[in-house]
């Protein structure tokens, strides 16, 4: 897959630097975890976890983002399945370095048109904290609309938690219209 800017792939076994690099960012673990995360836990759980999703979600994945101009790695964007048929969460997750350029925008558009043209989902959703007000700005720029404000339990919750989560959302029929209206 690609967009004008970027090349998305599958990740391989041979990604776990890339994945443990971009993980161990404390500012791009702030609103995910508030820590980085252990090697280890990527080559045990991480990175098998987003192997076995392609193989089980045909499709569905989280994929590797590089620059087409030199290839150099910026993160990924992934869709994930979710409990409701015919409904994927679209979500990403990007080095510091390629923050403010787009590039999130432009990954998540893409992704979510593969999903409604290509796999033809009926629905994509996102969340985040109600805090994260950059991630939310993406999803806005996205086509993505807020559909609920919404609270969970942590065992050690982040700053911020008791804000809540977010919801953001587009449905078939209005990404179907987006560009007429």
């Amino acid at each position: 897959m690609e967009t004008e800017r970027l090349e998305l792939r599958r990740f391989t076994d041979e990604d776990v630097g890339l994945l443990a690099e971009l993980d161990s960012d404390l500012e791009v673990m702030r609103f995910l975890t508030g820590e980085v995360t252990p090697r280890e836990e990527i080559v045990r759980e991480v990175l098998p976890g987003m192997l076995r999703v392609y193989d089980e979600h045909p499709g569905l994945g989280t994929f590797a983002a590089e620059v087409k101009d030199g290839g150099a790695f910026v993160g990924w964007f992934g869709l994930q399945p979710t409990a409701e048929a015919g409904t994927v969460d679209v979500g990403y997750r990007l080095n510091r370095k390629a923050w403010g350029k787009g590039y999130a925008t432009e990954g998540t558009r893409m992704l979510i048109d593969y999903a409604f043209a290509e796999l033809g989902m009926d629905r994509v959703v996102a969340d985040t904290m109600a805090v994260n007000h950059r991630s939310r700005a993406v999803m806005r720029r996205s086509g993505l609309r807020f559909t609920r404000l919404f609270h969970e339990q942590f065992e050690d919750p982040l700053p911020g938690t008791e804000f809540g989560e977010v919801e953001y959302a587009i449905d078939r029929r209005t990404w179907e219209t987006r560009d007429r209206a």
